[in-house]
């Protein structure tokens, strides 16, 4: 099969879009990002149905780059596919879901209502599922129901005796929550097994049911589940996490963890892990970059940093930066999160990181968080759009929030 590039289109602007829009063929439209995994798996998907269905355009957008169209279409959020036929929206579909793209794309080259059973549909479902799962490292045999995800979870709790499903790695958290948890294992030196579930839709999702609980990190000692964020921080302040682990792995648990992760680089340590947080990794190459750039360019990148921190610790101690103003936002994913907080009756500031590109530029290296908009609770990263929104979901949004600002208030 040809490469995504040759077969799905990138959209840079309204303009380009307008464009492709001309060619007269029905169009599907991926918006992505690029620090999304599961966009990357859906994308070798959309190229297979291009390569089956030539009658249709595949084309992709970069969501927070192209803001103007993300907002005229009303996305928000990452993989997010709109169906058009004359120009006009005919039908969406949302997440990382093979089949039902595969479906309703076939649908729309037929000018028809969803067909799902036909020998052409089937046929493109079978490939596409074939392209989504070598996207994603799998077995092209297998299928992507939860019995699959099953079977990973229990090998992953099988093979590690501590394991934590977490939103980015030991080294570089992706959420506080996952790097509040990563700081308490590290404080008791408990070497684990940290799985990235914003790299693995299937993990993310199967995890859930497996466990019968909604949000992440989630923390597992010998195949049993601990808890979440609030639950592992307690324990640790009490004790009772490190009780837990004599109780499961014995008196020498530390050497025992440590046995089992082997070869793999050990948990960072609390310091370390807020050094990766703050910094990205320099290669050689960066570091003889660096050399030959100016004083004043450091001295500048840490003026920023001190700019962001004292944004930080302002008199609000919630603080989203986003694109835009809450009365006037700029992209679809910061108009959710604005919506959300409100819907939670939570105070918060605001930096329209569009008006200032050092600030814009120099927040991602200070969170390692590659997107906006990004919430802040007393300084610390709680996440962007998809965090704040699956928090919401699991109604318990306005409690984390305000336990978070009223523990850290708290000496």
């Amino acid at each position: 099969m040809a490469t995504v590039e040759a077969l799905v289109r990138d959209i840079a602007s309204p303009q380009d879009l307008q464009v492709a829009l001309a060619g007269g063929k029905p169009v599907v439209l991926h918006f992505w990002a690029s620090w999304c995994e599961p966009c990357k798996q859906m994308d070798a998907v959309l190229a297979q149905l291009a390569s089956d269905l030539p009658g249709i355009a595949c084309m992709r957008l970069e969501a927070e780059a192209v803001d103007d169209v993300t907002i005229q279409y009303g996305v928000t959020t990452v993989p997010y596919f709109i169906f058009l036929r004359g120009g006009e929206v005919v039908d969406r579909l949302e997440g990382a879901d093979p089949p039902t793209l595969t479906a309703k794309t076939t649908a729309l080259a037929r000018g028809g209502g969803v067909a799902t059973s036909s020998g052409t549909a089937a046929a493109a479902a079978s490939s596409a599922k074939a392209a989504g799962a070598a996207a994603a490292g799998g077995d092209v045999s297998g299928g992507t129901d939860s019995g699959g995800a099953f079977g990973r979870i229990k090998y992953l709790l099988s093979t590690w005796p501590v394991v934590l499903f977490m939103k980015g790695s030991s080294e570089a958290p992706r959420c506080g929550f996952s790097g509040r948890v990563v700081e308490a294992l590290s404080k008791l030196a408990v070497a684990f097994k940290s799985f990235d579930i914003l790299r693995d839709e299937e993990i993310r999702q199967g995890l859930k049911e497996y466990s019968n609980w909604p949000t992440y990190p989630q923390l597992y000692v010998r195949g049993e589940l601990v808890g979440g964020c609030d639950i592992v921080t307690e324990m640790a302040g009490t004790g009772d996490l490190e009780a837990l682990f004599r109780e499961k792995l014995g008196p020498e648990y530390k050497a025992v963890a440590a046995a089992a992760v082997g070869a793999e680089a050990p948990p960072a340590t609390a310091a370390a892990a807020a050094a990766a947080t703050a910094a990205p990794t320099v290669t050689p190459a960066d570091a003889a970059a660096a050399a030959a750039v100016p004083a004043t360019t450091a001295d500048s990148a840490g003026s920023v940093r001190e700019r962001i921190k004292a944004l930080l610790s302002g008199p609000s101690p919630v603080v989203l930066f986003m694109k835009g103003t809450p009365e006037a936002p700029r992209c679809g994913f910061s108009r959710r999160v604005v919506e959300a907080l409100q819907a939670e009756s939570l105070e918060f500031s605001s930096f329209d990181i569009l008006r200032d590109e050092e600030v814009r530029q120099g927040l991602k290296e200070y969170s390692n968080w590659p997107t906006y908009p990004q919430l802040y609770v007393r300084g610390e990263l709680v996440g962007g759009c998809d965090i704040v929104m699956e928090m919401r979901a699991n109604g318990e949004l306005g409690n984390t929030i305000r336990e978070m600002a009223h523990r850290m208030d708290v000496p």
